[in-house]
Formats: C-alpha cells, structure tokens, sequence
C-alpha cells in the first residue's frame, strides 16, 4: 500500500474512532444509575435493540474465523450458516423469546441472566454459580474477539498486530466506561449501519472481482469439487452442528438475552423481528458468502491458514484505499460492539450478582464504579488469553457451548413452561455444562504438551459437543423436572409469572 493509500485508510478509522467518542460522550451523560449502565434504562427502540443485538453477534470471528474456515472445509455449502443464523438465530429467536423475555424482565425488574434464575427458580446458588461461569467462559469469546482483528490487521494494514488490539481495547473501554449500555446501543446503531455498509460494499467488490468472474464464475465454481464438495458424514455432521451453534447458541448466551431487557415495549419488540433479521442476512450472509469463494483465490499448496482466508482474499481484491478504510471500521466495528457486549455483561452480572450479593449495603454509585473496573479487567484477561495459540472457532465453540449448554433449556423453557422445577434446572445446566467442557479441557491439556490424538480430536470438535450440551440439558431439564419436585417450585413459578416488582433489584 502507498503512502497516499496508507493515510486515506488511517483517516477512515480516525474519523470512527472520533464518532465513538461523540457518541459516548453525548450518551453517556444520560447514564445516571446502574440500570442505565446495564440495561439503558429499559428505553431502547426497536432499531436500537435489533442493531445492538446484531452487532453483539457478529463480529470479526464471523468474518475472519467462522467464514475463512467454513469456506475452506465446505466450499458454498458454508453460507448454510449464515441463513440458519439469520433464520434461527435471529429471526426465530426474537419471534420465540424477545416479547416474553422484555415482559417478565420489566415486570421483575430483571437486570442479569443469574437475577433471571434467582426469580424464576428461587435458588440463591444457582444465581452464583451462573454468574461465575459467565464471568469466566465469555472471556475466551472475548479473546477470539481479539484474534479475529489480529489476523486483518497483520494482512490488511501491515502492522503489529499489539497496535490494532489496543485500539479495539481503547475504544471498547472508553465506550463502556462513559456509559455502559446506552452509549453502546447508540454506538451499536452507528456501527450496525457502517457494517451493512462495508459488507454490501464488499459482496461487490468481491463479486466482480477477477478471480471470481460474476455470475458465471460462480456457476463454474458450483460444479468443481472444491465449490460444492460431496459431504461424508462426518463432514455434514461438522457443517451441522457449526449452523445449530451459531444459530441456536445464542438463544442461551447472556449477552444477546440482555438485549430483550432494554426494548422499550412490545410494539418494539415485534418490529425488531423483522430489522435483525435483515441485518443478519445481509451481515451473515455476505460473511459466509466471501468465505465460501476461498477455493476461487487460493490454489490447495497456497491457502493460507483458516484465520487468515478472509483477510487475503480482501487483500487480493486489491479495494480502493477509501474501501480497504471501510472495510477495516467494519471489522473494527463489529468487534468493538461485541467486545462491549460481552464485557459489560460479564462485568455487570459479576458485580451485580456476585459482589453485591456480599455487600447488601454497597450504594449504586460504588457498584458503578466496581463494574466499570471488572470491565478493564475483563478486557486485560481477554487480551492474554487471545495470545495463546488457538484457533478462533476452537475459542469461540468452548464459550458458546459451555454456557448455552448450561443456561439455555432453564431459560428458554421457563419462558413458555411453569412445571420447570429448581431441582430440574439445575440438572439440565450441570449436565450441559459437563459435556459442553470436554473439548475445552482437553485443549487445556494440549497446552501443557499432551498431543494424544484423542486429546487432539475432542479439543477440536467443540461445536459437536455444543450441541450435544444444549440437547442434553433441555431433556435432563425437563426429566428433572418430574423427578425433583417440592411445594417452592410452585410459589416460585407464581410469582415469576404474575409479581410486579415496583424498584430495580440489585
């Protein structure tokens, strides 16, 4: 890139970095209380919702990790998972769970997934014990956050990659710390827009590039075994599986539940269907389409490694200097609405229902400040855990398994079911969160120099047992629901369905 090229590029990320901070610093003066720093005050619109909860899930680990290594593994069979996310994990999901989630969280004043379980199933420790495995399991999310813009910022800008991440850490904590939830959601909007933007932009480009050719090229690529490779079983089952996860695991990941607490009322909430399910086609979609075409760029003896498909095949496009700017807030953009996300939930609910647990007594504004300090840490821990040597999807799979495997079924299934007992709940979330650790635990041991071949195998096959947690921890929840069963469960059950609570809880 020339110098000339070079600065148009840095001037487009200074120009999104300065309207973060516009926007933090104009929103955050609106953040008074902790409900406005973890929920927004309960007042966002449908627009605000849908685009927050579509930049929370997609990120640069779509677009560099996911694309580049569905693309490499099932050609364009790979833009199944970008329909089933807008499919299922947007469109179904908001149709199933934002209207009744927004109710019961309003009319409890519900701030956190734990104070979700705390309610609905009276049960003080499972409110601790969901608070700290998602303190902990979305910091390895949070790191492949880090990794994805890691490999663009080697490929795309040519620099140390420590420059990039600093500024998606700077930019991230100064969002959260200005404001928390209202600033990200006004930020989310603006980063949601450029994000349709960039990828509608960048399917374009790609598409009339000369490697791909059109309509025709692809027609011709369709029929090569690469475009639209025959798939074994084993290899359906991994296509499968990554669609279910990426789908259906965000139906239990606290951060996109979060989202449902802040809709202003239902008329929002219904319009909000049908916004995220545009935005997650469009992003998605295009995601998993430009990482399909891999095969079209790259000869076998020539493809770079998973994490890096995307970023070359960007490179190789060779995008106006102005684009390649573009593009790079894009991925800037749906990394730091992400990495907000997930910070402040993890932080938010660590506090909120861990620290104040301790101290009844601690006053609003002393817990602000302690959430707001769990959110630098959280970045911190994420940061080195993003330096270890794991492949993104690997990063990703494990925190998505292990907590939609935990808290799915308790949650979802409470929404529509009242014979959900404790004893049931707390059966699908242990036996969810066993078998969605396998893989993880393995991989610990891989880096302490174990290379057993089994080992290896089950460290890599983390969205197979995703899956296979989120099924085992609906059918033990509801087996365990028939089998533990005492006169609690039915006074809980009629207040989470009936009470107002008047004040927030804390």
């Amino acid at each position: 890139m020339n110098i000339q090229g070079s600065l148009s590029v840095w001037i487009t990320i200074l120009v999104y970095v300065a309207l973060m901070v516009v926007i933090g610093v104009v929103a955050g003066r609106r953040a008074k209380s902790i409900t406005d720093l973890t929920v927004g005050g309960r007042n966002a619109g449908a627009w605000l919702s849908a685009l927050s909860y579509g930049t929370a899930y997609f990120s640069a680990v779509m677009f560099v990790g996911y694309a580049g290594g569905t693309g490499l593994k099932f050609g364009l069979w790979g833009i199944a998972a970008g329909v089933g996310n807008a499919v299922f994990g947007s469109w179904l999901a908001w149709k199933l769970l934002a209207r009744k989630t927004r109710d019961v969280s309003q009319r409890l004043k519900i701030q956190t997934m734990p104070q979700f379980f705390l309610n609905r199933y009276g049960s003080n420790g499972m409110r601790l014990f969901s608070c700290i495995v998602i303190f902990l399991f979305l910091i390895p999310y949070s790191a492949s956050v880090y990794k994805g813009l890691s490999s663009v910022a080697e490929v795309l800008l040519g620099i140390d990659v420590t420059i990039c991440l600093v500024i998606i850490a700077v930019v991230s904590a100064l969002l959260l710390l200005l404001g928390g939830y209202l600033v990200q959601a006004r930020a989310d909007f603006a980063q949601g827009v450029i994000m349709m933007f960039g990828v509608a932009l960048l399917i374009f480009f790609v598409f009339r590039s000369e490697q791909v050719g059109g309509f025709s090229g692809i027609a011709g690529y369709a029929k090569t075994d690469t475009g639209l490779p025959k798939l074994g079983l084993d290899a359906a089952s991994g296509l499968i599986s990554l669609v279910l996860m990426t789908s259906f695991g965000t139906w239990g990941l606290p951060q996109m539940i979060q989202k449902y607490f802040g809709i202003k009322d239902d008329a929002h909430a219904k319009r909000g269907i049908k916004i995220s399910t545009f935005f997650a086609l469009l992003v998605a979609g295009g995601g998993y389409f430009i990482g399909s075409l891999c095969h079209m760029f790259f000869t076998p003896d020539k493809m770079p490694s998973q994490d890096y498909i995307v970023p070359t095949i960007l490179r190789d496009v060779k995008l106006p200097s102005v684009l390649l700017g573009v593009v790079i807030v894009l991925l800037l953009s749906a990394s730091v609405s992400t990495l907000c996300s997930i910070t402040l939930t993890a932080s938010s609910t660590f506090s909120i229902d861990f620290v104040k647990s301790y101290k009844k007594d601690m006053s609003n504004k002393k817990l602000k400040v302690i959430t707001k300090v769990l959110c630098i840490l959280f970045v911190a821990l994420s940061y080195v855990v993003a330096n270890t040597q794991t492949p993104i999807l690997d990063m990703m799979s494990y925190s998505w398994g292990i907590i939609s495997g935990s808290f799915l079924a308790p949650y979802v299934l409470a929404l529509y079911s009242k014979k959900l007992t404790k004893g049931g709940a707390w059966c699908g979330i242990l036996g969810g969160f066993l078998l969605a650790l396998i893989p993880a635990s393995c991989k610990v041991i891989t880096l302490f120099g174990v290379t057993s071949p089994a080992v290896v195998d089950l460290a890599g096959r983390g969205p197979l047992f995703a899956c296979a947690a989120m099924m085992l921890s609906i059918i033990l929840c509801l087996a365990g629901s028939l089998i533990f069963r005492n006169e609690k469960d039915d006074d809980n059950s009629e207040f989470f369905y009936n009470a107002i609570v008047e004040n927030e809880q804390l």
